[in-house]
């Protein structure tokens, strides 16, 4: 549920008066629904048991499936013998051979100058932000990820002017940019692909409005990486070729970018990096906290995260033609239906808000009787009219899952339980 926490949630500063916490909604759908802080008793693919339930998996974010491919999965114990179960130093202490070879392979599929790996996109946010900001301004989305906004507000408490615009209004950027003196960094903080709707920002001409003012534009890619990538003609889906990343997907360069991805999502290992050019690489080596700091990813996580980039290499397209041909099943029988979803892109991230929202328990209930599990959507995870849940399609949910989906689906709009499309 971390995945779905956004800026536009987040109030500016505390209102006059209130009776509750934002976050009582969320603290009873804890408290009552199965779907919901849940303990998972084993996991077979995308099936999985909740004590004596078996459910069908909707809430991964393994969009490719890598948490249980073979390949991936024996790269792991030569690994551990030879760098043991965790390498403890801290990266500006040593890094292990398999940090380099990954960052060479990284820059290469990505196309960028270079990358800097660290734990997690969240860990990168906190740190790299404020080193990114300065003194200076910051513009945040309001519709960026909360751990985005986060790592602007630390910003602001170290000096830095914050602001927030909506990017799917480029208008108000473009006023702020030019209100904003340029005599100190300017940056500018969105997301590529959006971890509730699945749409992407109209990268080409944000990124030119932050170039012609000399801003870095920031984009947390996290749930596009190893799905969207670049256009071809030979592309065997509109996703793209490659997976790698929103700036290739849209045709543009790093030029004034700085991309943060991470491989927890589509290559299922605990590990994120940075696109940037090596002049800001060296300098975060030491201005990141998490690079002079923090523990390094597990040995395991290293190891899957390089076979994977193997195995995107020969079957990743194939992969990722599957996983759209799935979800576009599911798109065409929620649109069949009439039913409101906010994604327009066909990424594998499928947002159902409900008719009345406080039907919630009863949808979670019905989903799980059902045997389908989701990412339940509460306030304040999402904004009051888009509660509701959140499916996602992984590359092993069956077509036999996506038959029972749909049959859900079915069943709860005829309940009328699905808000409906306007």
């Amino acid at each position: 549920m971390s995945d779905t926490l956004h800026a536009r949630d987040v109030e500016a500063g505390p209102p006059a008066r209130r009776t509750t916490s934002p976050s009582d909604d969320l603290d009873r759908l804890r408290r009552t629904s199965p779907m919901s802080d849940a303990v998972l008793d084993e996991v077979r693919g995308r099936h999985i048991r909740s004590g004596d339930r078996w459910l069908i998996d909707f809430a991964s974010c393994n969009y490719l499936g890598f948490d249980w491919d073979p390949e991936i999965i024996q790269a792991i114990e030569p690994a551990v013998r030879r760098w043991g179960t965790h390498p403890s130093w801290s990266r500006l202490l040593g890094s292990p051979r398999l940090y380099p070879e990954i960052e060479e392979r990284l820059a290469a599929l990505l196309g960028a100058q270079d990358t800097l790996l660290l734990p997690t996109a969240t860990l990168i946010h906190a740190s790299v932000i404020p080193v990114l900001a300065g003194t200076g301004h910051v513009l945040v989305d309001a519709r960026a990820h909360k751990t985005v906004y986060d790592g602007c507000v630390t910003a602001r408490a170290q000096g830095a002017r914050l602001e927030r615009f909506r990017a799917d209004r480029p208008e108000e950027l473009e006023v702020l940019l030019r209100a904003l003196p340029s005599d100190g960094p300017l940056l500018v903080c969105l997301d590529g692909v959006d971890s509730m709707s699945g749409n992407i920002p109209d990268l080409p001409l944000l990124a030119r409005m932050c170039r012609n003012r000399g801003a870095t534009l920031y984009v947390d890619d996290t749930h596009g990486f190893g799905v969207i990538g670049e256009r071809t003609p030979a592309e065997p889906c509109p996703y793209g070729s490659r997976g790698n990343c929103v700036v290739r997907h849209t045709g543009e360069t790093y030029d004034g970018i700085v991309l943060v991805g991470g491989f927890s999502k589509a290559y299922s290992s605990l590990l994120a990096f940075l696109a940037l050019p090596s002049r800001l690489k060296n300098r975060l080596k030491t201005a990141a906290g998490p690079y002079l700091y923090s523990g390094p990813s597990p040995t395991a996580s290293l190891a899957t995260a390089l076979a994977g980039l193997a195995v995107n290499d020969r079957r990743g397209d194939a992969i990722r033609a599957d996983l759209y041909r799935k979800t576009a099943r599911v798109l065409r029988h929620v649109h069949g239906l009439a039913l409101d979803t906010p994604g327009v892109q066909g990424f594998p991230i499928v947002e159902i808000p409900i008719a009345d929202t406080s039907d919630l328990d009863a949808v979670a209930r019905l989903l799980w009787d059902r045997g389908i599990y989701v990412t339940l959507a509460a306030h304040p995870l999402v904004p009051r009219d888009r509660i509701g849940f959140r499916i996602q399609v992984t590359a092993l949910n069956s077509d036999e899952d996506i038959d029972h989906l749909n049959g859900t689906l079915s069943d709860l709009a005829e309940r009328h339980l699905l808000r409906r499309r306007r």
